[in-house]
């Protein structure tokens, strides 16, 4: 129904208009128990075996949905009602932000892919945590934490911080966003002596609480080798509980379109089935190398089963979907989890 009927419809709109309308939809039909009841009814998708149990929190199933689709915590709710097992909130700063000037959001159907320049807009972390006191979905929720675009790098860490303790009490888990392109120098802090020292100061924030919340860095696909050994020792040095790999790309391999098309696109990340391969390369990359030694949750370019499977048979403990979800509807989850079980991968 949703590829067939509605998805047709959306993408007539200008892709970010298509977003809050969806937005406005979902709450309309999914903001009262009755239609979370009769849409966990449809979509859900239950068996014991694909219950995860991942730095000490219990997932339903290993599908989540990745951060940047509901960056504000306003249909998270609704979301859990769709058949994930963990809902990414973020990435949110402690100030509100306009984000990058519009147009910033862009559809490339015949790849199936977005490329965006969003610029983490956002109402700011605290208007985030009075909607997370509200929580009605039984779904493990993470909060995707960056700084604000005016904050320079040399004062980035108080912004972390900031994020960090005001929603602590609210979210289950949390991931450290350095890796996104659409704030200026921000992939700057992926470097190795300004991450460890980021990382560091989170965890001992975290392990001053009473009982401290996993802590994971996402990354970028755009990494060299070297890079991901750097990473690997960081991980392993500041103690996180783990990584999400992969962030978009400011590659534009493989695409479809004309280059001309695309240059006139302009900056910005792409997601989506062009980041299949890459993201998967990366997951192996760090699995292989570290040996083992840390959870990796797989994000990037699933549209199928067959994707969410490669990304857990190169290592990926969880996935999370983000363009896929955008493209195939909510369906995919479901289908993803029955098919696990169909081939017995888990």
């Amino acid at each position: 129904m949703y590829k067939q009927l509605l998805r047709p419809l959306v993408f007539k709109l200008d892709p970010e208009k298509a977003h809050y309308l969806t937005f406005d939809l979902m709450k309309l039909a999914l903001g009262n128990p009755f239609g979370r009841f009769m849409s966990k009814s449809i979509l859900e998708y239950k068996h014991p075996k694909l219950k995860r149990q991942l730095f000490g929190l219990n997932f339903e199933n290993p599908v989540g949905l990745a951060a940047g689709l509901d960056k504000d915590a306003k249909v998270f709710n609704e979301l859990g009602a769709l058949g994930f097992g963990f809902i990414e909130i973020g990435t949110l700063t402690p100030k509100p932000q306009p984000g990058n000037d519009k147009p910033r959001l862009f559809r490339l159907p015949n790849d199936k892919a977005i490329i965006n320049r969003m610029g983490f807009n956002n109402e700011g972390v605290d208007a985030a945590v009075i909607r997370l006191k509200n929580r009605k979905t039984k779904a493990i929720i993470g909060g995707n934490i960056g700084k604000n675009k005016v904050t320079s790098n040399e004062d980035a860490i108080k912004d972390y911080e900031y994020c960090f303790n005001a929603l602590f009490d609210v979210v289950d888990y949390f991931v450290v966003n350095v890796s996104s392109p659409n704030t200026p120098n921000l992939r700057e802090l992926q470097d190795k002596e300004p991450l460890t020292h980021l990382l560091n100061h989170l965890q001992n924030i975290n392990n001053s609480k009473p009982k401290r919340k996993p802590l994971l860095l996402k990354i970028a696909p755009d990494l060299t080798n070297s890079q991901l050994d750097d990473i690997i020792d960081i991980v392993a040095s500041t103690k996180i509980d783990g990584i999400v790999a992969t962030n978009t790309t400011i590659a534009r391999e493989p695409l479809t379109y004309p280059k001309a098309e695309i240059e006139a696109i302009g900056m910005g990340g792409l997601s989506g089935k062009p980041l299949t391969k890459r993201s998967t390369e990366v997951i192996a990359y760090l699995k292989t190398k570290s040996n083992n030694a840390f959870p990796v949750i797989g994000v990037g370019g699933i549209h199928s089963p067959e994707d969410a499977i490669e990304k857990i048979k190169a290592g990926a403990d969880l996935i999370q979907l983000y363009t896929g979800f955008i493209y195939e509807g909510p369906a995919l989850i479901k289908n993803i989890n029955k098919e696990l079980i169909k081939q017995n991968i888990l």
